[in-house]
């Protein structure tokens, strides 16, 4: 297998998930006591949020644009940023090193179109929902649309991944409100659901839905595995 370096910490709850799924992974594709190479370069949340929330995305590109040479330097074959909003300065990231970046919004796109869907709700941070980096590339590259909620929903989730979620709190209500607003989004003509943030996954699942749902912490996963193992 080829070695992956992940960039994580952003939450390290998710950050646990993509752990666990690519050993996990690696012992169901190759067998026996197998695991899965990996690098991890894992930051404190507390000042990534901080950067987010102050609009310093020159100062967090800098930071991440770091991480990924320290990865690569360290024998990483490819990068791999285990978060969905931080993928804003992925292209950055990505020309800053000489290994592939393997990133989450192409590997999505692939799975919305094994199905039906082709117009999957999003539902993400406000960073992610509102900023051109991920809903414009699913546009633009892959001819998906992805409506989100109105602007008092991008609120209620913005406050469920950063005060709950990222916090490793999952609440029966938070989770009502978020099947809310993807009903909202279904009436507006959506056929599918993007958890556009890798947090989302510890509230909601395919079986909460009668229409597709794509995790992206699992279908990010499994195209790194696709990368490792190839």
């Amino acid at each position: 297998m080829r070695t992956l370096g992940l960039i994580g910490g952003m939450s390290w709850e998710s950050t646990a998930t993509y752990y666990r799924l690519l050993n996990e992974g690696a012992k169901r594709r190759l067998g026996g006591l197998h695991s899965a190479p990996l690098l991890l370069w894992s930051f404190d949340f507390a000042g990534i949020a901080a950067a987010q929330t102050a609009g310093d995305w020159e100062g967090l590109t800098v930071a991440m644009v770091a991480a990924a040479r320290r990865l690569e330097a360290g024998g990483a074959e490819a990068i791999v940023i285990c978060a969905n909003t931080m993928h804003r300065m992925a292209d950055e990231v990505a020309r800053s090193v000489k290994v592939p970046l393997i990133h989450v919004v192409d590997a999505t796109a692939a799975a919305v179109k094994a199905t039906a869907s082709r117009r999957p709700a999003l539902l993400a941070t406000r960073y992610t929902m509102e900023q051109e980096f991920y809903r414009g590339r699913l546009a633009g590259r892959h001819a998906i649309e992805a409506p989100v909620p109105d602007e008092a929903g991008r609120e209620t989730l913005q406050r469920i991944i950063y005060e709950e979620l990222c916090r490793g709190i999952v609440r029966p209500g938070s989770k009502a409100a978020c099947l809310g607003q993807i009903s909202a989004l279904r009436r507006q003509g959506a056929d599918g659901v993007i958890l556009g943030c890798t947090e989302l996954g510890m509230i909601l699942s395919q079986s909460d839905l009668d229409c597709p749902v794509f995790d992206t912490t699992v279908i990010h996963a499994a195209a790194a595995l696709d990368f490792a193992c190839g």
